[in-house]
């Protein structure tokens, strides 16, 4: 039985607290005035495309997005105005295709202004928006197209198509294909069903592009009325999330699941019109999709559209966001680097360095509203404007130089790393949210920020421990269910509404801490989620290898601990001119190549993000007896993880050193 734990409730800000956290910005962002707020509440906007109404009706002329032009060589920006313009012409061309409410409609496309007007432009025709992963194989793409009953395909290039159609052929619903780039004339035809491929340019009526809209494309206030009044509870969007075993599950989010979210996420972290975000997780991932689109539209602020991770130092220095929403990964990197340049620089530069981290940290700690804050000293106070100009600045400007704030998401983020952007004065939060919950559930506040939790509830969430100490979770963010799956939707939400994370938690000063997994899945530091039993089912077919523990959380890619078959591995050790009987054989580059090798051909079927990139082998079987497995011989994961903890520190140590 749930056991319910009393949680310190976070209220809607007031004006006081929105002055006491600018002025906290103010401190940490050395602004100069307090910013213009201006935000569309979810009952104003009614539904997502009631939002995208209002908006363009009250800042016509205010930047809404920008993105880069590979043709001129330069970034193009768009006002909300212009934005209208193009989604109205979006909307003519998608209205003649004949689609009746709540048919689903797909987007496999980079973040860019035309994923903006694909999805803007089936939502006000109540069509229901499917969005997918551009790093997802081909046979899961299709697998979600014909779960979904997609009519409709947008993608980027026809090079894309050509590599999904032969997996589309059998697609019994999807009718057309539309490629933001014109297919090739002499391209070769389709594989299986031929199903009608169309340039963007062509089927909007534009030869020449996408254009800039109508400029005096303002939303009829008829329009707007008719969005705004129309069921918010209605579906939106399915979105498809894998879970520990099976097929992807289509996610089922209202107008109201989304809205409701995101207006709640700016009650806890203002957001502002002069705020501009720099776009870099996946438009198909909810979390960039509330926080990094719906958001900023709501709040009035606007959007910047990163080209690539390799562009990524780039497009900051150029764009210099305000907003920045990155996963671990990201934040990992640009740590090791400052790291790697101090220590370049020479002993002296290190002790100046590690005494902006200690002061800088007693300074965040001071801002922050909790009993256990202390007074700074004196020589702290007038030590730090110094080390902020000389040191922190500094660091702080590969992230463009004007960062308001900093959220982190898709995955842990590491306490250290945490600790060095706060202690460095960028206001650096995370919190904890799922799909199932539109997503965000949790999220720390600029002023009771506790870089080592998931956060305090957002206002109207409720949390609670369940059997386990599961983390359970209800509120109006909570999705209609699963996709055709209502066996699914009882196992994860209760009758009385909770929703079952599946992670197990502690509460402590309001804050939710995240322990671990009741169903174990791996999350790396870029957010990916992977559920190892899967992994390591795949793997075990290979008959060289007899054990297998995929490792991998909160790292940059997979690892694997690898218990080999002593028969075959002769076999393999022979074919290799080594000595099977050498223990030196097993740690040696050619054979652990080998082994991942034969991995890769293993797990061809999973996503490129789940492929195991280093290896620990070893032919000591795990047994009851050793401990590393249950009476039943199940994987002590715990047990082995702490049995090959040197192993798997190695295991990333020599993938870096690569």
């Amino acid at each position: 039985m749930a056991v319910p734990i009393p949680v310190t409730m976070t209220l809607p800000c007031t004006g006081d607290q929105r002055r006491r956290q600018g002025r906290l910005l103010v401190m940490n962002a050395r602004a100069v005035a307090m910013p213009e707020a201006d935000v569309i509440s979810s009952a104003a906007a009614g539904t997502l495309p009631g939002l995208f109404a209002l908006r363009v009706q009250r800042s016509p002329d205010d930047p809404a997005y920008r993105q880069f032009d590979p043709a001129s060589g330069n970034w193009q920006s768009y006002t909300w105005r212009e934005t209208g313009g193009l989604v109205t012409a979006w909307k003519t061309a998608m209205a003649g295709e004949n689609l009746d409410p709540g048919e689903r409609v797909a987007v496999l496309l980079r973040n860019s202004l035309e994923w903006v007007c694909f999805d803007q432009a089936a939502l006000a025709l109540g069509l229901v928006v499917v969005p997918l992963y551009l790093s997802d194989t081909a046979d899961n793409i299709a697998y979600i197209l014909e779960d979904a009953g997609a009519r409709l395909l947008l993608v980027g290039t026809h090079g894309r198509w050509k590599t999904l159609a032969p997996h589309c052929a059998n697609l019994t619903r999807l009718e057309k294909v539309l490629c933001v780039q014109r297919p090739e004339e002499d391209a070769p035809a389709d594989s299986g069903r031929k199903i009608p491929v169309e340039a963007v340019e062509s089927w909007l009526g534009r030869p020449g592009g996408p254009g800039r809209g109508e400029p005096d494309a303002q939303p009829h206030q008829s329009e707007i009325d008719k969005s705004r009044n129309a069921d918010p509870n209605r579906l939106a969007t399915l979105v498809y999330t894998s879970g520990t075993t099976g097929k992807p599950k289509g996610v089922m989010l209202s107008h109201h699941n989304i809205l409701w979210n995101t207006e709640a996420i700016l009650t806890a972290v203002s957001g502002y019109r002069d705020d501009v975000y720099l776009s870099l997780l996946p438009l198909s991932h909810m979390f960039e999709r509330t926080a990094g689109y719906y958001l900023p539209m709501m709040a009035g602020s606007s959007v910047a559209y990163a080209r690539s991770l390799k562009d990524l130092k780039e497009d900051l220095a150029t764009i210099r966001p305000r907003i920045l929403i990155g996963v671990p990964q990201m934040f990992d990197g640009v740590q090791a680097k400052a790291r790697q340049q101090v220590q370049e620089k020479g002993r002296l530069a290190g002790l100046l360095f590690d005494w902006t981290l200690t002061i800088g940290w007693q300074q965040f700690i001071a801002a922050q509203h909790r009993p256990q804050k202390t007074s700074l000293p004196l020589w702290h106070r007038l030590a730090w404007p110094l080390l902020r100009r000389l040191v922190a600045d500094k660091m702080l400007a590969s992230l463009g130089g004007r960062l308001r704030i900093a959220v982190s998401g898709g995955g842990p983020l590491g306490g250290e790393v945490s600790r060095y952007f706060l202690a460095l004065g960028l206001p650096l939060v995370q919190g904890y949210g799922m799909t199932e919950a539109a997503p965000v559930l949790t999220v720390n506040r600029l002023d009771d920020n506790i870089p080592e939790s998931a956060g305090l509830p957002l206002p109207g969430v409720e949390v609670r421990l369940g059997d386990d100490d599961e983390l359970l979770a209800r509120s109006p963010g909570v999705m209609l269910g699963y996709w055709h799956r209502p066996e699914d939707t009882r196992v994860r939400i209760d009758p009385e509404g909770w929703l079952h994370t599946g992670d197990q938690a502690r509460i402590a000063e309001g804050h939710v801490f995240i322990c671990g997994r009741l169903k174990e899945i791996l999350v790396t530091s870029s957010g990916e989620k992977v559920p190892p039993a899967d992994l390591e089912a795949a793997i075990l077919q290979d008959a060289l290898i007899s054990q297998a523990m995929v490792v991998g959380e909160g790292r940059p890619h997979l690892g694997a601990i690898l218990v080999l078959n002593p028969g075959e591995w002769e076999k393999v050790a022979v074919s290799l001119g080594l000595h099977a009987a050498d223990p030196a054989a097993l740690a040696s580059s050619v054979v652990k190549n080998y082994v991942i090798n034969r991995i890769k051909a293993a797990v061809r079927g999973f996503p490129k993000y789940a492929r195991v990139r280093a290896v620990y082998l070893t032919l000591e079987p795990w047994s009851v007896e050793n401990g590393l497995l249950t009476p039943t011989l199940k994987l002590k994961r715990p047990e082995v993880k702490k049995r090959f903890a040197d192993e798997i520190t190695r295991l990333y140590g020599e993938q870096a050193a690569q």
